[in-house]
């Protein structure tokens, strides 16, 4: 099977992208979309013609963007909240949806959080908001997907995915001394395997799912990240403006090369080579680990998603 590319490179811009797409009519819904790529992916697709939702967890921030998208693009995005690290609120939110959803674009997450920290429910909490809710937000919205006849969810995943495949045996570091590249790796692991699994379980309600690495940017998200992910010459390969790490993202969501087609993990805008599990972890280099597009482990991980959920709320004790 050859990897898929397109007619961008590592420079192409999210409006580079969209641009010649008439998305009239087309419904997107973007979370973290007050800031970074997801501002600049919300934006693009404004501007070629979307009805745009943005979820967010400050609602002021998001309208905020809202009001800078429309200064830019003439339609203000629709501002709602949504806390990823809720998987319950997630559920809700999806559950109040009305209508069809045409791409669901699933930007928000945690960096490396230096510190353990745990949910209400004593889960690990970049895992949580990584992973979990967005996972929770998507099932909850699969028959507004399925109501748009070719829908396309787009994972946002990391280059930090080479950290870490996901230790089912100890996802929540309740064990094993805690690490935050560990823990931001597994969950970025996460992201990208729940593109694989989601595609196998409904391709056939016309519902695909990619994952994407969008490239290393100067943005709020990344206010965890230490010393060691800021050295330039690590980031070199992968620095870009908030514009051009959104172009992944707007190839997955609208590139014809991927109508149809779906559990890839896309960087530089096109589909990325794939890496042994056992090289030594080098983000940099780029490519994406065989472990993240695992499908037994995609399968594994969506039912234990799915028993997490279902557990009744409790405190962290």
């Amino acid at each position: 099977m050859s990897r898929i590319s397109t007619p961008y490179g590592p420079a192409a811009t999210a409006d580079d992208v969209a641009a010649g797409h008439d998305l009239t009519g087309t419904r997107a819904l973007v979370t973290g979309g007050a800031s970074g790529a997801g501002l600049e992916t919300a934006r693009s697709l404004s501007a070629a013609g979307a009805e745009v939702t943005i979820g967010v967890r400050d609602l002021d921030a998001g309208r905020v963007a809202s009001a800078d998208i429309a200064a830019t693009t003439g339609r203000a995005a629709v501002v709602e909240h949504l806390d990823l690290a809720d998987p319950v609120g997630a559920q809700e939110f999806a559950a109040r949806w009305r209508g069809p959803l045409h791409l669901l674009i699933n930007d928000a997450g945690l960096p490396a959080v230096p510190e353990l920290q745990r949910t209400a429910e004593g889960w690990e909490l970049q895992f949580t908001a990584n992973h979990l809710g967005h996972f929770a937000l998507a099932r909850g919205l699969h028959d507004a997907l399925a109501a748009a006849r070719g829908a396309r969810i787009v994972a946002v995943s990391s280059s930090a995915h080479h950290f870490s495949p996901v230790v089912f045996d100890d996802i929540h570091f309740e064990r094993r001394p805690y690490d935050p590249w560990l823990a931001c790796g597994q969950s970025k692991t996460a992201c990208a395997l729940f593109a694989v699994e989601a595609t196998r379980r409904w391709s056939g309600a016309g519902i695909q799912a990619n994952a994407v690495m969008p490239g290393a940017i100067a943005a709020p998200q990344q206010r965890h990240a230490g010393q060691e992910v800021q050295d330039e010459r690590a980031l070199a390969r992968t620095r870009k403006t908030p514009q051009q790490a959104a172009a992944t993202t707007m190839v997955a969501a609208l590139s014809p090369e991927f109508a149809g087609i779906g559990g890839r993990y896309l960087e530089d805008c096109a589909e990325a080579e794939p890496v042994a599990d056992d090289a030594d972890p080098d983000p940099a280099a780029g490519g994406v680990r065989r472990w993240a597009l695992d499908p037994a482990a995609a399968g594994r991980l969506w039912e234990l998603s799915e028993q997490l959920l279902a557990q009744p709320r409790t405190a962290a004790g």
